[in-house]
């Protein structure tokens, strides 16, 4: 449920294009034109669900996840972009002798394309894929910075506009996900022994509805999210998360944007509401946005 976010050279840029944005939203970059964003993130949780026991951990007690990412769009054409992300992310527990980690997590690249218009409605699809850039420990959950897979995503996009500048926007997405090689001979899968260090991680889908307001360089926005693994099994009582655990989340947040001219701010809030082996994170996120042409 995180999901967080660079650049170089100014330009004269008209009012339309002046907008940051994301593979799930219905923004985009004119041709030549790009866009960076530097990101900090901070997610956390004391308590978490067990399967679907809800409890804390003394041996944890608050854990932390700091996040600072670089990401770029750029337009290929008026209706087609692409989008480059590159997180830097560090774990800390503030109880017990659990180690943090830190280190480069996952490089993401995403192509997103208006598809249809049909009066106020528009349809997007966007394709992405990532892969790890560095080789960090995956299977020491919660500490983990990533789970190490390499993943492809399909997501389809709906928007349409109302009256007064306001807009209503639902979004979904599947993502197929690789397999993973932790430094261990075998492994239990739900009540199964496997005897193998190579990993079946869980394939993955997320919904979101978004509401909101958008105008030049004003963006308020509510929304709601879940993400569920498919497949995959539990926590087991008093022992770790593991990559083949069956992650679900549902969250709700904000987000807003403000961007005059080249330079902009953003921010987004958000928190779970409810889930099942995942934690109940409060989610904070600002960023620093940038337009440039492209010569």
């Amino acid at each position: 449920m995180k999901h967080t976010l660079l650049c170089v050279f100014i330009s004269i840029l008209s009012m339309n294009t002046i907008m940051a944005q994301m593979p799930h939203d219905q923004i985009y970059m004119n041709k030549n034109i790009a866009c960076g964003a530097l990101m900090y993130g901070n997610s956390s949780w004391t308590n978490y669900w067990e399967n679907s026991l809800k409890r804390d951990n003394p041996n944890i007690g608050k854990l932390s996840t700091e996040s600072l990412s670089a990401m770029i769009a750029y337009g290929i054409t008026k209706k087609v972009n692409a989008l480059v992300m590159v997180p830097y992310v560090k774990t800390q527990a503030s109880q017990g002798n659990l180690m943090g980690q830190q280190g480069f997590q996952d490089v993401s690249l995403w192509l997103k394309a208006q598809v249809f218009n049909y009066k106020q409605l528009h349809g997007h699809a966007t394709l992405g894929i990532s892969t790890p850039m560095s080789n960090y420990v995956t299977e020491f959950m919660p500490m983990a910075i990533g789970i190490g897979a390499k993943t492809f995503s399909a997501r389809a996009i709906l928007h349409y506009n109302l009256p007064s500048n306001l807009f209503i926007s639902a979004t979904g997405s599947y993502i197929v996900r690789s397999q993973v090689t932790v430094d261990r001979d075998s492994y239990l899968n739900g009540e199964k022994l496997v005897n193998s260090g190579s990993v079946a991680v869980p394939n993955a889908f997320d919904a979101m509805f978004r509401m909101g307001y958008i105008k030049k360089e004003n963006q308020l926005e509510v929304f709601a999210e879940h993400f569920s693994c498919v497949g995959g099994d539990n926590i087991r009582r008093n022992s770790m998360p593991f990559l083949t655990n069956d992650m679900t989340m549902t969250a709700v947040g904000a987000y807003a944007k403000y961007q005059p001219k080249s330079l902009g701010v953003s921010a987004k809030v958000s928190y779970v509401l409810d889930g099942q082996n995942a934690g109940q994170s409060t989610n904070v996120t600002v960023g620093l946005l940038y337009l440039f042409k492209v010569k």
